[in-house]
């Protein structure tokens, strides 16, 4: 059997409305590590990434003039980030601490999962789920 063309998840990018904020809350709020920053003059534009496991990344971008996300959560494309968490109620307990509100914490009927989602400073949906 050929190996698989895909082999994991790289990164993830997202157009922050405030770069600023944005990175203080992935890198401070949610202790992602940054691994590079670098400013973009061509672009005006920001680039930074944060390490979320090893081998795995998230890139914040600043754009000037973006237009925000059309509507929350169900617009097309990226529905929502979820990152994998040891207990949903240590990890809402945690983010509370820091001053962000989690939603309450529901069971996938598929997965019997524990999962719970809260909202990054441009409202895109983050979940954390309980793997």
């Amino acid at each position: 059997m050929a190996a698989p063309l895909l082999r994991g998840i790289h990164h993830v990018a997202l157009i922050c409305s405030d770069y600023p904020r944005s990175k203080a809350f992935y890198s401070e709020t949610l202790g992602l590590r940054i691994v590079r920053e670098v400013y973009r003059e061509a672009r005006d534009s920001w680039k930074c990434d944060l390490e979320v496991s090893p081998g795995v990344q998230l890139e914040l971008f600043s754009f000037p003039g973006a237009p925000p996300r059309p509507s929350w959560p169900e617009a097309q494309g990226l529905r929502h980030l979820a990152f994998a968490v040891t207990r949903v109620e240590d990890a809402a307990a945690k983010l509370a601490a820091r001053g962000v509100a989690c939603e309450p914490v529901r069971v996938d009927e598929h997965t019997g999962r524990r999962f719970a989602f809260f909202a990054d400073p441009d409202g895109l949906p983050i979940e954390l789920y309980e793997a």
